[in-house]
């Protein structure tokens, strides 16, 4: 939970980096359009997530970057300020069904306003979520 006794972003906020991410679907966008755009305005990062990019950014260059990929017609799935783990930590596929059971009823619970983690999911679980 955001706010309250343990600051933003909780007791384990060291852990993660803000940052501003910007989702585009890879059948739409090619990685070269959206580094030409981004390396300009701001961009720190490119990140091929599978059927994506994430485009990462200084959370001060959110704005500009936003409005260069605007100006240039590019239109992400995705804007927002998140956070992003600065390390992620494997887990085997029983720890992972927990760890998703967590966070959809934390994410359901309507005092919580946002979810950060840092689990790797094992690639028999994302095979199976596909």
């Amino acid at each position: 939970k955001s706010g309250g006794a343990m600051g933003e972003a909780g007791c384990v906020g060291w852990m993660f980096d803000k940052k501003g991410v910007f989702t585009f679907d890879k059948a739409t966008y090619t990685e070269d359009a959206l580094m030409e755009i981004g390396l300009e305005h701001g961009a720190e990062d490119i990140v091929d997530e599978g059927d994506s990019y994430e485009v990462h950014c200084a959370p001060a260059d959110f704005d500009a970057l936003r409005q260069a990929f605007e100006d240039a017609k590019l239109e992400p799935s995705d804007a927002e300020l998140s956070r992003i783990p600065q390390n992620t930590v494997p887990v085997d596929v029983e720890t992972a069904r927990k760890i998703l059971r967590l966070i959809e009823n934390l994410e359901d619970n309507e005092d919580v306003q946002q979810v950060h983690s840092n689990f790797d999911l094992p690639e028999e679980l994302l095979a199976e979520m596909e």
